[in-house]
């Protein structure tokens, strides 16, 4: 293996990881009963200042780069990769367990899958397809033990989770061919000023206006979010991609699911039954032989 390939496996990892506290974050910041559109709202006032230092400071020398079309393209993935996938992700964790979210939110290499045969036609292998049914196996498996715990705020959740998980795809399907064009900082820092200004709106059409009424807690999860959680990742990501190309990210990636666990039990106090621990494993395959073909 490469010099390179090696230090984008382990930016890739450091990006998983921080990705995953994301969910704990969450999870513990709803203890302060802050709704979901406003934590979403600060940790992105929190991260925006932060994206468009980076943008200005890196902005293209070149200007035949930055074509009305990558912009068009630029403001589609951002709506969708971080905007949507993000308040999805929000909505969905007031319902179910950080464990479990990450679990059901792990299938979208199986969704960008779907979306490179019917946008870039790129064919589906036989092993892909048992892979799929596998990992959507082991789902199911991890979500069947919490019918009994969760009622029907489970399926509500679970929906929205797996509508994060297909945004998030679409970011990243999007993204993989984007990135070489652009660059991965100047790609990030613009992706992402794009989702800010998306919440802001969001916060200003449905927002209680209520932001500086919250504990120091609250404002602390935001800001952790923001930084550690949001645009730190975000950076590890997109160069991890850059190095090791969006298959690779995607089987390194399998990381992710294990961590949120990990960080769930020690911080939430979460359990997972012997069958969870099996649908985990099952969706981990499966993602993995996936993307073993690339």
């Amino acid at each position: 293996m490469s010099k390179s390939r090696i230090i984008g496996v382990i930016l890739a990892l450091l990006g998983v990881v921080l990705f995953s506290a994301k969910a704990v974050m969450v999870k513990l910041a709803y203890q302060y009963d802050v709704d979901a559109v406003s934590l979403l709202l600060l940790r992105m006032l929190f991260a925006l200042p932060l994206y468009l230092v980076i943008a200005f400071v890196k902005r293209p020398k070149d200007p035949e780069v930055m074509k009305p079309k990558v912009y068009l393209w630029i403001i589609g993935l951002g709506v969708v990769g971080y905007y949507l996938a993000s308040l999805f992700d929000f909505l969905g964790l007031q319902y179910i367990k950080a464990s479990l979210e990450r679990i059901i939110l792990f299938v979208y290499p199986t969704i960008v899958l779907f979306i490179s045969r019917i946008f870039f036609k790129k064919l589906i292998t036989g092993s892909q397809v048992l892979a799929i049914g596998l990992t959507y196996v082991g789902v199911v498996l991890a979500f069947s033990l919490e019918f009994s715990l969760e009622g029907e705020g489970l399926f509500v959740g679970a929906g929205l989770i797996f509508l994060s998980a297909i945004t998030y795809a679409s970011y990243i399907a999007g993204s993989g061919w984007l990135i070489p064009k652009v660059g991965a900082t100047v790609f990030t820092s613009y992706a992402m000023i794009v989702s800010c200004i998306c919440v802001l709106v969001h916060y200003s059409l449905v927002g209680d206006f209520n932001l500086m009424n919250y504990g120091m807690e609250v404002y602390g999860l935001g800001f952790a979010m923001a930084v550690l959680s949001t645009v730190i990742p975000s950076y590890l990501v997109s160069y991890s991609i850059k190095m090791i190309g969006a298959p690779s990210f995607a089987v390194v990636a399998s990381f992710g699911p294990i961590s949120t666990i990990l960080l769930a039990s020690y911080f939430l106090g979460e359990t997972m039954h012997w069958a969870q621990w099996v649908g985990t494993v099952l969706v981990l395959v499966g993602v993995f032989f996936v993307t073993k073909k690339d």
